[in-house]
C-alpha cells in the first residue's frame, strides 16, 4: 500500500493533477453508502460508491459526485403520506446534510424536462471524510404532488418512476454542476442508471462548438468511463421506447432532434426496447468491468466493446477493525462484540469459541442464500456437541422482488423450525451490522453462481479482519489461490460442497488444539488484501488504464 500512496504524491506534483484542479472528475452513482441514517444505498453497488468517494477525499483527487437524496429506505413496502407514524422522520440536516444555496443563501434549483413540464430540483451536499457528494431532490415547493415523490425511494418497482428517477440523475445532475460552476474533464458513470448525462455533455458540447447533434456525440465520449457491475438482467435497466417517448419529447426538443434520434442510440436490436446498459456502451471514451473474470464474461456478452478489467477494492481505514499488533486478539475481540450485539438483536446466546459463519448481501436468486441450509439434517449432525456450528445471516430484497421475500421467509422459517439454537437473521441489516459482521464471523461464506457475481467486496472485509473465505471462485476470489486464505466450494454442487469443506476441512481445523494453522490463514487473507485489494490499488488502476487516457484526451481538445 505503501508504493500505491507513493504514486498519488507524484501524481498530486504533474500536470495532470494540475489539470483536474480546473477540470474535475464528476463520479455519477444512484446510490451511495454514506451513512446508516441515509437510505442512500441498496447493497454493494452503494458501498462501493461509498468507499471509492473516501479514497477520493484521501488521496486528494480534484473531483465530485452526484447521487439522488431519497426519503425512505430501501426494501422497505410504504405508500408516501398514507398514513401517519409516530416515529418523526430525521431532517436532511439531522442526517448530516447541508443544502446548496446561491450567493443568496437560496436553495439553488435547476429545471429538468419531463413529459410536458418542467420538474424543479434542489440539491444537498454531503462532505464527510470524502469528496462533496451532491444529493438531488425534487421535494420542493415548485412541484407538484407527483413531483416531488420522484425520488422518495431507491429503485422504485414503478418504471416510468425509474426513468424519471434516471432523468433527474443524468440531466439534473449535469445541470447543478453547470450552475455550480463546475466543469469536469471526466464524467465516470457509476454504472448505466445515470446514462441521460450522455444527453447533456451532447447538448453541451452543440452549445459550446456550435456544431450538430451527431457531431457532438463523437466529441463527447472522450469525456466519459462507464463501470459496470453486473451482467445480472436486474442490473441492466430496460425501458420501453414508448415510455421514453413520453417522458423525453421535450427534452429531445430542447436539444434541437427529434426522439427517434434520442432512441436510436440505445434501442436494442430488432426490438422495441431502450437499454441504458447500450447506450452507456456506445457513448462511453472508456468502459470497464470490476473483475478479471467479470471482464472477461462481459467481453462475451459485448463482442464489440472493449472492456478493460478494474477489479473493486475496499477503504480499508472504514472497515479495518484490526490493530495490526495482534490479529489474533484482535478478531477475537471482534467476534466478542458481535455475539452481544447478536444476543441483543435477536436473543440468542452463542460461545465465543464455536464456529461462526457469516453470509449477508442482498437477497437475490444467483446468489444462493439458501445453500448452506441445504441438507438441514447433516448439518444437524456436523453441528454436534464437540462441534458447534453457527450460522447468521442478513440482507435486504427490493419491496416489489417477490421471490427475494419470499426466500428471507424460507430462511427465517427454517431457522426458526429447524435450526432454533443454531441460526439467526437480522432483518436490519446495514453497514454498522456489516461491520460487525465481516470482523467478527469465523467464516465469510459466498455461494453466487460462478460468471454471476461481478466481484463481491465483503468476502475483503471479512478477509482484512482475518474472517475466511468459504466461497465459489467467482468474482475477487477467481484471481487468487483461495487454498492460501480459505476454501474454495464447488459452485455445481454448492450445497454439498459447503458440508464437505466443513465436516473434512473446516470444522477439524477450527476445534484443533494447535491454532497455528488458522492463525496462518488470517494472516495471509490480511495481508493479501492490503495488498492488493484496496480502493487505493483500484484507484490507482483507474487512472493508470481510464483517467490518465481521457485526461491526456480532454487536455488536447481543451486546447482548442
Amino acid at each position: 500500500m505503501n508504493d500505491q500512496n507513493s504514486w498519488f504524491v507524484d501524481f498530486r506534483k504533474s500536470e495532470h493533477y494540475s489539470f483536474l484542479q480546473k477540470k474535475p472528475i464528476a463520479y455519477f452513482s444512484v446510490e451511495y453508502s454514506l451513512s446508516d441514517l441515509l437510505p442512500t444505498y441498496a447493497g454493494g453497488l452503494g458501498v462501493l460508491a461509498g468507499d471509492y468517494i473516501r479514497e477520493l477525499g484521501d488521496q486528494k483527487i480534484p473531483s465530485v459526485a452526484v447521487g439522488l437524496f431519497y426519503q425512505n429506505k430501501y426494501g422497505v413496502q410504504d405508500i408516501p403520506h398514507a398514513k401517519q407514524s409516530s416515529v418523526v422522520p430525521l431532517s436532511p440536516e439531522e442526517q448530516g446534510l447541508q443544502p446548496v444555496l446561491d450567493f443568496d443563501k437560496k436553495p439553488i434549483l435547476v429545471e429538468v424536462p419531463i413529459e410536458d413540464h418542467q420538474v424543479f430540483v434542489k440539491a444537498w451536499v454531503w462532505q464527510n471524510n470524502s469528496i462533496p457528494v451532491y444529493l438531488l431532490d425534487t421535494d420542493v415547493e415548485e412541484n407538484s404532488h407527483a413531483d416531488r415523490q420522484i425520488v422518495y425511494q431507491l429503485y422504485d418497482a414503478d418504471k416510468e418512476t425509474r426513468l424519471k428517477q434516471e432523468m433527474i440523475l443524468g440531466i439534473g445532475g449535469f445541470r447543478l454542476l453547470e450552475k455550480l460552476n463546475i466543469n469536469p474533464s471526466i464524467y465516470h458513470m457509476n454504472e448505466g442508471h445515470s446514462a441521460m448525462l450522455y444527453f447533456e455533455i451532447i447538448r453541451h458540447e452543440m452549445q459550446k462548438r456550435k456544431i450538430g447533434f451527431k457531431d457532438a456525440i463523437t466529441l463527447s465520449t472522450h469525456h466519459v468511463v462507464f463501470t459496470n457491475h453486473t451482467l445480472v438482467a436486474s442490473g441492466n435497466e430496460i425501458f420501453s421506447n414508448e415510455l421514453l417517448t413520453f417522458l423525453l419529447s421535450r427534452y429531445a426538443g430542447q436539444l434541437e432532434v427529434t426522439i427517434d434520434d434520442i432512441l436510436e442510440l440505445g434501442t436494442i436490436q430488432d426490438s422495441n426496447s431502450f437499454s441504458m446498459s447500450l447506450l452507456s456502451l456506445k457513448l462511453a471514451g472508456k468502459i470497464n468491468a470490476v473483475s478479471v473474470l467479470h471482464a472477461k464474461e462481459a467481453a462475451k456478452s459485448w463482442v464489440d466493446y472493449s472492456i478493460e478489467s478494474v477489479t473493486n477494492g475496499i477503504h480499508v481505514a472504514s472497515w479495518d477493525k484490526t490493530p495490526k499488533n495482534n490479529l489474533t486478539l484482535s478478531h477475537r475481540e471482534n467476534k466478542k462484540t458481535l455475539l452481544e450485539f447478536l444476543k441483543k438483536e435477536t436473543g440468542q446466546v452463542w460461545g465465543e469459541n464455536e464456529l461462526l459463519i457469516g453470509w449477508a448481501r442482498r437477497m437475490v436468486r444467483y446468489k444462493r442464500p439458501l445453500s448452506v441450509l441445504g441438507d438441514i439434517n447433516r448439518l444437524k449432525l456436523l453441528a454436534g456437541e464437540k462441534t458447534p456450528i453457527r450460522v447468521v445471516m442478513g440482507g435486504i430484497a427490493h419491496q416489489s422482488d417477490d421471490e427475494g421475500r419470499e426466500m428471507v421467509a424460507q430462511i427465517k422459517d427454517i431457522m426458526k423450525n429447524q435450526l432454533p439454537n443454531n441460526a439467526v437473521y437480522l432483518d436490519n441489516y446495514n453497514v454498522t451490522a456489516a461491520k460487525l459482521l465481516t470482523a467478527g464471523c469465523d467464516i465469510w461464506l459466498n455461494t453466487p453462481v460462478i460468471g454471476s457475481e461481478a466481484c463481491g467486496t465483503s468476502g475483503m472485509k471479512a478477509a482484512l479482519n482475518g474472517t475466511l473465505p468459504m466461497s465459489t471462485k467467482d468474482g475477487w476470489v477467481y484471481e487468487v489461490n483461495i487454498s492460501e486464505i480459505g476454501w474454495d466450494i464447488d459452485s455445481d454442487s454448492v450445497e454439498k460442497s459447503i458440508q464437505d469443506v466443513l465436516q473434512y476441512n473446516i470444522l477439524p481445523l477450527y476445534y484443533s488444539e494447535d491454532k497455528s494453522k488458522w492463525e496462518v490463514l488470517m494472516k495471509n487473507a490480511r495481508n493479501l488484501i492490503l495488498n492488493s485489494f484496496s480502493t487505493t490499488r483500484m484507484l490507482k488502476q483507474y487512472f493508470e488504464k481510464l483517467y490518465l487516457p481521457v485526461i491526456v484526451s480532454s487536455q488536447a481538445h481543451y486546447s482548442l
